[in-house]
C-alpha cells in the first residue's frame, strides 16, 4: 500500500512554506531540523500547533516544512496555513473547523512599498518654511 502524503503550501508576509505531511508519529521538521531548535519561541510554536490541537491531531501526522524568506513570525504564520490546507486535503469534513477559526485564510497583509519623494511608505519629509 503506497504511503500517503498531503502536500501543501502557505504564505504570510515574505514567507513562504512547502509542508509535506504523512501518517507517523508526530515529529515536526522544519527545513531539516526539529521545530523546538529552529523556534525558539513559544508562541511561534503554539501559533504553528493551532490547526493541529483545534482537530485534535495532534501526534498522529509527521510534517516536513521548507520555508523561506521573511521573519520567523512570518513563517510560523505560513507553515500554520499550510497546516491547515493539508488537514483540509486530509479531511474534507476538518474544514468545518478550520474555516471559522480562521485558519484557512490567507493573511494578505504585507510591508506597503515606499514611495518616491516620501521618506517611508507614507512619511513625508519634514516641511521647512524657510
Amino acid at each position: 500500500m503506497p504511503k500517503l502524503e498531503y502536500v501543501s503550501l502557505g504564505r504570510r508576509k515574505r514567507a513562504v512554506a512547502r509542508l509535506r505531511m504523512t501518517a507517523g508519529k508526530g515529529s515536526f521538521t522544519v527545513n531539516k531540523r526539529d521545530l523546538d531548535n529552529y523556534f525558539g519561541r513559544e508562541n511561534l510554536k503554539q501559533i504553528i500547533r493551532q490547526p493541529l490541537d483545534l482537530c485534535e491531531v495532534t501526534g498522529q501526522f509527521d510534517i516536513r516544512v521548507n520555508v523561506k524568506g521573511g521573519g520567523l513570525a512570518g513563517q510560523a504564520g505560513a507553515i500554520r496555513l499550510a497546516i491547515a490546507r493539508a488537514l483540509e486535503k486530509y479531511d474534507p469534513e476538518l474544514r468545518k473547523k478550520l474555516k471559522p477559526a480562521g485558519f484557512l485564510t490567507r493573511d494578505a497583509r504585507v510591508v506597503e512599498r515606499k514611495k518616491y519623494g516620501l521618506a517611508g511608505a507614507r512619511r513625508a519629509y519634514q516641511f521647512s518654511k524657510r
